[in-house]
């Protein structure tokens, strides 16, 4: 299980984002039908949810984080600097608390899961792995919009 190419991923994220405003973030471009900061924040929840919760562990982020990004969200309103932060934070700080907790075999139970892909996630490798690929897939979608963006 290699976590470390999700933080890469996180990371490229991070660094993609660095140069916008959050005004940039929050809009959606023409033919989308969500913005930067949405795609950010759902990589993030789309992580805590495929890991932890169908592990039965806790989950490391807040509800209205929960709430804002999860899978049939969409932008409903301004996304502040302040949550913009706390998510950069989360977004290694999360993936560096499932590296402890994989090293502690935390996840001794995991509750299957089939995606809106259409894959079954049936125990936390498998969640690693469908995430990286959830990750880099949502990253090419902000590099869409960011160009759309700035175009």
């Amino acid at each position: 299980m290699n976590i470390n190419n999700i933080i890469q991923t996180r990371k490229n994220f991070i660094n993609l984002i660095s140069d916008l405003d959050i005004d940039q973030l929050n809009q959606i471009p023409e033919g989308y039908n969500n913005n930067i900061i949405w795609n950010f924040g759902h990589i993030i929840v789309t992580q805590q949810l495929l890991c932890n919760k169908f592990s039965g562990l806790p989950l490391l982020i807040d509800e209205d984080i929960l709430d804002a990004f999860r899978k049939g969200s969409k932008p409903e309103k301004k996304i502040s600097s302040e949550v913009l932060e706390k998510l950069k934070s989360m977004a290694i700080a999360n993936l560096e608390a499932l590296k402890e907790d994989l090293e502690k075999n935390k996840f001794s139970e995991y509750h299957p899961y089939t995606t809106s892909f259409g894959i079954r996630v049936n125990n936390i490798s498998e969640a690693i792995a469908f995430d990286a690929m959830h990750e880099a897939m949502h990253l090419g979608y902000v590099m869409a919009q960011k160009r759309a963006l700035l175009s």
